[in-house]
């Protein structure tokens, strides 16, 4: 029989998740919604979570580790940054309590860096670190792809720097708001297409002519017949390639690893394998319950 042994909580700005885990982070229940900072600003954070640990029927006396933006300016608590270059394991020492409630809950704080004309802040990926740690045992760049992509360079469970790319949010924007736009409900052409290949070879070459690269998204679709399916996989294979392009400096030497889950997955993994980079990939949903576990261990062993 497993016990219960922590509840771990990853607070998105639009998502939540929640977790019952056993002493070897085991799921033996979840709770998860939309209801991320955005909304938990206006509903209250506490009522957020109470609502989840009904729903997941955690125990009541097992104690709470939240990563993310829970803990962000404008969240429930501002957990602050550890300040990079900075070890793994200083984020478990940088945890704060969250006011408010009568139970035990401490939340992670961030990572920041404040190289000189590279400042940057990442909030939760430190945790999907912490978690992936155990398959770093070599100096990596580590691949953490969604709405703000981090790409980060760890060396024994150190990690030296990081950089945002904001392709997610680019993609959201360019294929709903701009000349770029598709119909309602258009889904891309998959990661494997070869719209979205071709788009990533010619952007990985060539970052610097990105914006030009985009707009033929519309241009394929007037003159050569293009489906707006296709224009979207157009998108987002040239958002992508030049964020590898950027991120690894047209370099395939690199030693990537890959943290995502689901449909970032399979863009990034046919995206790298495009253009000839190996890589490793890791579960993203393993790497921050893995991670929010260890921190856990430091924090109330």
């Amino acid at each position: 029989m497993h016990e219960p042994n922590l509840i771990a909580v990853d607070w998105g700005t639009s998502s939540f998740r929640l977790w019952v885990l056993d002493e070897d982070a085991n799921v033996l229940s979840e709770s998860r919604g939309g209801d991320g900072m955005l909304f938990a600003a206006r509903e209250g954070f506490a009522n957020v979570l109470l609502r989840h640990l009904k729903s997941a029927k955690a125990p009541a006396d097992r104690p709470i580790l939240i990563c993310g933006m829970a803990g962000a300016r404008g969240g429930w608590a501002e957990a602050g940054y550890v300040e990079t270059p900075a070890d793994l394991s200083a984020i478990s020492k940088g945890a704060i309590a969250a006011p408010g409630i009568k139970r035990d809950i401490r939340i992670l704080p961030g990572l920041c860096q404040r190289f000189d004309g590279r400042p940057d802040v990442m909030r939760g990926e430190e945790t999907q670190l912490l978690g992936a740690a155990g398959a770093l045992t070599q100096r990596s760049l580590v691949c953490m792809p969604g709405t703000h992509s981090k790409w980060v360079t760890v060396d024994g469970g150190r990690v030296e720097g990081f950089s945002t790319y904001m392709t997610g949010e680019l993609y959201d924007t360019i294929s709903k708001h701009t000349i770029l736009a598709a119909p309602d409900k258009t889904v891309a052409e998959g990661a494997d297409s070869a719209s979205f290949r071709d788009a990533v070879r010619a952007a990985f070459a060539q970052p610097g002519r990105v914006t030009s690269q985009l707009f033929a998204a519309r241009s394929g679709q007037l003159l050569n017949g293009a489906t707006p399916a296709a224009a979207l996989a157009h998108i987002s294979g040239t958002l992508i390639g030049a964020e590898i392009g950027g991120a690894t400096g047209s370099d395939n030497r690199h030693n990537i690893r890959l943290v995502a889950s689901g449909s970032m997955r399979a863009l990034y993994e046919s995206a790298l394998k495009t253009i000839g980079i190996a890589h490793e990939s890791i579960d993203a949903d393993e790497a921050v319950r893995k991670g929010l576990a260890t921190a856990a261990r430091q924090i109330w062993s």
